[in-house]
């Protein structure tokens, strides 16, 4: 079975998939996590990731696999901390949207979740990776909820109520937490990115199901994921 969901980035996608992956043990797939192997390749064998030619010759040069616990296997080596660096950070996006790259790594997911009861999560995994997918999902919240939300998971701290007066941006050092007001920046330069790309731009899939989770708890969410899934595994006459 194929589950998969879009979103953009902070609408809780990578959560909800986690546990519904956990609960039904079903293989999740994080594919942002593959784009910053990319990335971490990209960067360790001094490929500049404008030149996307030597990008693509690159991915095809390796294997690729996933781990349950989010980690990509790069030829036998777990990626796991090394994709959230500042250095991954700084051009996943740039990485992810240049089409022969999305080409290759739509094509290693497609192998990975070959035969498995698969979830998977991204910015275009309903409408290109998996359009056949038995049930879609398209998260969503307000750009200033997903700010919120990334602020307390990079920082540990809850922000102010208004962006820019809750942030850290005066803390001295390299462990300098970014402010709620950066934090929005970024989602607002990466969802442009997302649905701009040239190729798998971000768009909610005609038969995807909308969901605002801007005022869920995550448990609500997760409910309303897993019932579906559930429905759909039934009438398929799956247990």
């Amino acid at each position: 079975m194929k589950v998969a969901i879009d979103g953009p980035a902070g609408c809780g996608k990578s959560t909800i998939a986690r546990m519904i992956a956990e609960s039904l043990g079903f293989l999740y797939i994080n594919s942002g996590n593959l784009y910053r192997a990319v990335a971490w390749l990209a960067i360790q064998n001094g490929i500049d990731w404008k030149d996307g030619a030597n990008l693509t010759a690159l991915v095809k040069q390796h294997h690729f696999d996933y781990r349950t616990d989010g980690a990509v296997i790069v030829d036998g080596k777990a990626l796991l901390p090394e994709l959230r660096t500042p250095e991954v950070d700084a051009i996943v996006a740039q990485v992810s949207a240049i089409p022969s790259v999305r080409e290759e790594v739509n094509a290693i997911i497609r192998t990975i979740a070959e035969g498995k009861d698969v979830i998977s999560e991204g910015r275009d995994i309903t409408t290109v990776v998996f359009p056949d997918a038995e049930v879609k999902f398209y998260l969503d919240a307000r750009p200033e909820v997903r700010a919120e939300r990334r602020y307390r998971e990079q920082t540990g701290t809850a922000p102010d109520s208004q962006p820019g007066k809750g942030g850290t941006s005066a803390e001295a050092g390299p462990a300098r937490k970014p402010s709620l007001e950066e934090v929005l920046k970024n989602i607002e330069m990466r969802d442009a990115i997302d649905t701009g790309k040239a190729v798998g731009a971000l768009k909610k899939a005609e038969d995807a199901e909308y969901l605002d989770t801007s005022g869920l708890t995550i448990a609500q969410v997760y409910e309303k994921v897993y019932n579906k899934i559930l429905t759909v595994r039934n009438a398929h006459g799956r247990k």
